[in-house]
C-alpha cells in the first residue's frame, strides 16, 4: 500500500481534459508519486491509453457494491458515484491517504511528497471558511445559501458543534483512516452506506471534514487550498483583466481549475492561454467588435491629446 496517492474520478465525456490534467501530472509529478484514474467499465478502454509507469486505470466496478442507478437530490447517478468512489477508495487497499484531483485541473509547479503530507503518515487538512465567495452576489444567491444549509446538515448529523463552517470545495487528501473511522462509527451505527450520508447531504468532502473535526481521528494540520479554483466566470475575469498569470498563481497554488460546470460550453481552457485568447472565450463576436472599436476610439483620444 502507497502512503500517498492521486485519485482521479473521471468518464468519456471529460477524457479531453483528463488528457490535459495528466500531461501536467506528468510533467510535474517530481516525487514519482502514482495516480489512480477510476473510469467507469465502458470508458476503461479510452482511459486505458493515458496509462503510464506512474498512472494505473481502474474499472469503477471495483467498488460497484456501493454505486447507485438513482438520482439523489436530483443529481443524476454519474455525479453521485464519484462521490462515493472518492469515500469509498481507500477500502481497495492500493494508498493510505490519497489526493483527490478534478479532471479539469491543471498542475502548474512542479509538486512533491511533502506538498500534501505534514508528516510521514499524516496528510494536510484544507479547511478554509470561503468568505470571499459568500461577498459576490449571484454566486451567494445561487450556489453558497443552499450549500451553507447542506453543510450545517452534516454538521448537526455528525454532531460538531461549531459557528464557523470550515471544509472545502474539493482537492482534499483523504487519509483511510479517517475514512474507516466514518464508516465504522458514524455509517454503520445507522445502518448507512456512502449513498445514504449523500442523501442526507450530497458534499462528500465536507463529510470528510466535518467527521475529522469531530472524532480527530488523526491531527489536523490545516493548510489553505492547493487548488486555485475559479469558481465563475467573474473570477476568471478578473484574474485575466489584472494580467494576473500562471507564474502569479504558481506562488501560491500547485493547479488550477477553470471550473467546467459553468465553462464547459467553452471548452478546454488551457491556464496558460494569453489574456486575448482568454477574454475571447468570454465574449461574442459582436462583444469582441465593440472593444475593438472602443479602444480604437481610446487610442485615438490619447494621440490627439498628446499633439495638442
Amino acid at each position: 500500500m502507497r502512503t500517498l496517492a492521486l485519485l482521479l474520478k473521471s468518464y468519456g465525456e471529460d477524457f479531453g481534459y483528463a488528457v490535459r490534467m495528466l500531461d501536467s501530472f506528468n510533467r510535474f509529478n517530481v516525487d514519482a508519486l502514482h495516480l489512480y484514474c477510476v473510469v467507469p467499465p465502458a470508458d476503461v478502454e479510452q482511459f486505458s491509453a493515458l496509462a503510464t509507469e506512474h498512472v494505473s486505470v481502474i474499472d469503477e466496478s471495483a467498488l460497484g457494491g456501493y454505486l447507485t442507478d438513482h438520482e439523489v437530490h436530483g443529481i443524476r447517478p454519474g455525479y453521485i458515484n464519484q462521490e462515493i468512489i472518492k469515500l469509498a477508495f481507500w477500502e481497495l487497499g492500493l494508498a493510505e491517504n490519497y489526493f483527490c484531483v478534478d479532471s479539469d485541473a491543471e498542475f502548474i509547479r512542479p509538486f512533491r511528497r511533502s506538498d500534501f503530507m505534514a508528516d510521514d503518515h499524516t496528510p494536510f487538512t484544507v479547511l478554509v471558511e470561503d468568505h470571499e465567495l459568500k461577498v459576490e452576489p449571484r454566486y451567494y444567491r445561487e450556489h453558497w445559501q443552499p450549500r451553507e444549509q447542506a453543510i450545517r446538515r452534516i454538521q448537526d448529523l455528525v454532531g460538531l458543534d461549531d459557528p464557523a463552517m470550515r471544509t472545502c470545495h474539493g482537492h482534499q487528501v483523504f487519509s483511510g483512516a479517517v475514512l474507516r473511522s466514518f464508516k465504522e462509527e458514524f455509517l454503520a451505527p445507522r445502518g448507512w452506506a456512502y449513498v445514504d450520508a449523500l442523501e442526507a447531504s450530497p458534499y462528500e468532502f465536507s463529510w470528510y471534514n466535518m467527521w475529522l473535526q469531530k472524532a480527530r481521528t488523526i491531527e489536523i494540520h490545516p493548510r489553505e487550498p492547493f487548488v486555485k479554483v475559479f469558481h465563475h466566470e467573474g473570477h476568471h475575469l478578473e484574474y485575466i483583466l489584472r494580467g494576473v498569470t500562471t507564474d502569479d498563481i504558481a506562488r501560491g497554488y500547485l493547479a488550477v481549475v477553470v471550473n467546467s460546470n459553468y465553462s464547459r460550453g467553452m471548452g478546454v481552457i488551457d491556464a496558460h492561454a494569453s489574456k486575448a485568447e482568454s477574454v475571447s472565450r468570454y465574449l461574442s463576436y459582436g462583444e469582441v467588435w465593440q472593444v475593438i472599436r472602443s479602444k480604437g476610439r481610446d487610442t485615438v483620444r490619447r494621440r490627439l491629446g498628446r499633439s495638442t
